[in-house]
């Protein structure tokens, strides 16, 4: 299923309830809610207090992508706190294998992400386990980045590699995502859009509409 997942870490948190408000009454299927805890990327954004706030908020499917060191200490807790799917990173992590168990075990689906540099190889081992991969198209940490070409062709190799396996697997793709490298990333296999603030500066109902409009239509 091809679906939109609104980053907030690009929204106005002075509103933050109207604005996911917002979201929900666009069509927005995601909720992409970015995690940092300024080791495994120099910045720190927001965690659990801010998930349980806003899960009251909405039915939308929670993202939660941990740009954090050693992410199995704290699996449970953002399960708990009301995260859908839970998505870490290959290279923040020694034993990747039992990471995406521990959230299988807490009844979340499990992400993979790998980020720009990193080659698929480094998850070929996980693909039957993981739910979905997330394709960072910029190196994580910050927002409003270009994303980086040659990512593209990353998403199409991923997308061969799953179709020979047979897998159903989803594959997300984030960072730089705008209305003109859209097609070019979901020809290539993509079906989970993460974008930030290409929706939430302006008009956030027409932002995802338009967004909306171009993933449906794959």
């Amino acid at each position: 299923m091809n679906c939109l997942a609104p980053s907030i870490l690009s929204a106005d948190f002075s509103k933050l309830g109207e604005q996911i408000a917002c979201l929900d009454a666009a069509g927005a299927q995601y909720v992409h809610i970015d995690v940092m805890d300024g080791m495994f990327v120099p910045s720190i954004s927001f965690g659990l207090p801010l998930i349980r706030s806003i899960r009251k908020c909405t039915d939308r499917i929670f993202d939660v992508h941990l740009m954090i060191e050693e992410p199995i200490r704290y699996v449970s807790d953002f399960a708990a706190a009301g995260a859908d799917l839970i998505t870490v990173h290959a290279e923040s992590t020694k034993h990747l294998d039992n990471t995406i168990e521990e959230i299988h075990a807490q009844n979340v689906r499990a992400g993979v992400a790998v980020n720009p540099a990193t080659p698929l190889c480094a998850i070929e081992y996980v693909l039957e386990k993981a739910d979905m991969v997330l394709v960072m198209t910029v190196n994580p940490g910050t927002g409003g980045q270009q994303l980086i070409p040659y990512t593209i062709e990353k998403v199409r190799e991923l997308k061969k590699i799953l179709r020979q396996r047979g897998l159903k697997t989803d594959i997300e793709v984030d960072g730089g995502i705008t209305l003109s490298n859209l097609d070019a990333l979901m020809e290539a296999g993509a079906n989970i859009i993460v974008s930030g603030s290409q929706i939430f500066k302006g008009d956030i109902m027409c932002n995802a509409g338009a967004f909306l409009e171009k993933i449906l239509r794959h």
